[in-house]
């Protein structure tokens, strides 16, 4: 049987023969480079841009940054923001707006999905580092916040320090949970004092671990903007938390021991996103060759097979290994992404990327092709 996918390749192949066959090619982009004008990747991962996706207006659906995005179980895709008329957005997969809610996180940051009992809930992180209205930045309280689909509040988690976990000079500025196979809720203090931090489904203390001031520096974490579960060994799964200064993942047990590090050399990563096999990622930032932080608008997205090697980069330089060793990569000249901060896997391995500081825009789609 042949996939949707190779049917797409197939038959873009034969469209170009075709056109070729005719003259056309002489001027239609497909049959110049076979899709390669449209598309992006490497390997067997490439993917055509959507840029004008999301169908929506600035002016009834305003943007600041689209921070991430998660399916639920209908199919919808459901996106986090920062802007206070509507921090949750939810589409269907054509990009038409389904509904909108949300009016109380300015730093609306991590957005986590979980079923229970056959119904989806939402973990919101507002990180507590926000813009207001003449662009300057300001700090509040970070938060989390579980919800239904609908926006009601099940129940929320404050700062740590007022259960006697956080000493009076470690910050609070969570990014990103994620949730177990028993329904813990694992919290990344991403931009505070970079603890993993264990709670219960219920909200209740367990532990924590990781921050930065571990005798053994593998245990510590530099910006852990992202957590996330990795069930890609059923009889064994794991945590991987992001370690973004470092240019790398981090690997824990479920009861936060060290086990092995990702290095992702010259991909200032975000959150990582499993999908069967593969580890995704939306790199923010790249490095220089010197290894200096370039900013900007250097961002892409990173693709990981089962081992853990980078596959495909869209957005960015062909993966290149010596002696199986990852090089530094950076963003392909000419490319369209600015700070790619997420990314969302539908079921026909589709890519949306979530852009921060990419003025104002809305998620981008990647269509596999």
């Amino acid at each position: 049987m042949i996939s949707r996918r190779n049917f797409l390749k197939n038959t873009g192949m034969a469209t170009a023969l075709s056109l070729a066959g005719t003259g056309a090619a002489l001027s239609h982009p497909i049959a110049n480079n076979l899709f390669e004008e449209d598309t992006i990747g490497h390997g067997d991962f490439k993917y055509k841009v959507d840029k004008a996706w999301a169908k929506i207006s600035v002016n009834s659906n305003p943007l600041f940054n689209c921070h991430e995005m998660v399916q639920d179980s209908k199919g919808r895709l459901i996106m986090l923001g920062d802007h206070t008329q509507n921090n949750i957005l939810i589409f269907d997969k054509s990009g038409k707006l389904l509904d909108s809610w949300g009016t109380a996180w300015p730093g609306g940051h991590g957005l986590s999905i979980s079923k229970e009992g056959g119904e989806d809930f939402l973990m919101i992180v507002d990180c507590g580092w926000y813009q207001n209205k003449s662009g300057a930045w300001n700090a509040q309280a970070g938060q989390v916040i579980k919800t239904d689909l609908n926006g009601r509040i099940i129940f929320s988690i404050g700062h740590p320090k007022t259960i006697g976990v956080y000493k009076d000079d470690e910050k609070f500025m969570p990014t990103e949970t994620a949730i177990g196979p028993n329904g813990d809720i694992y919290l990344a203090d991403g931009y505070g004092s970079d603890y993993i931090i264990q709670y219960n489904s219920k909200g209740q203390y367990i532990r924590h671990f990781a921050g930065r001031k571990n005798a053994n520096p593998d245990w510590n974490l530099r910006c852990a903007h992202g957590v996330a579960i990795d069930y890609r060994n059923k009889n064994n799964p794991t945590l991987i938390c992001t370690s973004r200064e470092e240019n790398c993942f981090k690997v824990f047990t479920l009861d936060g021991k060290f086990l092995h590090r990702i290095d992702m050399p010259g991909m200032h990563v975000c959150r990582p996103v499993l999908d069967g096999e593969n580890l995704y990622a939306g790199v923010c930032w790249s490095n220089d060759e010197a290894g200096k932080m370039i900013g900007g608008n250097s961002g892409f997205v990173t693709i990981l097979d089962a081992s853990n090697k980078v596959i495909s980069n869209p957005g960015g330089n062909a993966p290149l290994y010596k002696n199986n060793v990852l090089q530094a990569t950076l963003q392909a000249p000419g490319q369209m992404f600015q700070h790619c901060h997420d990314v969302c896997i539908d079921e026909d391995k589709n890519i949306y990327v979530c852009q921060w500081n990419a003025n104002n825009t809305a998620p981008v789609k990647l269509s596999r092709v």
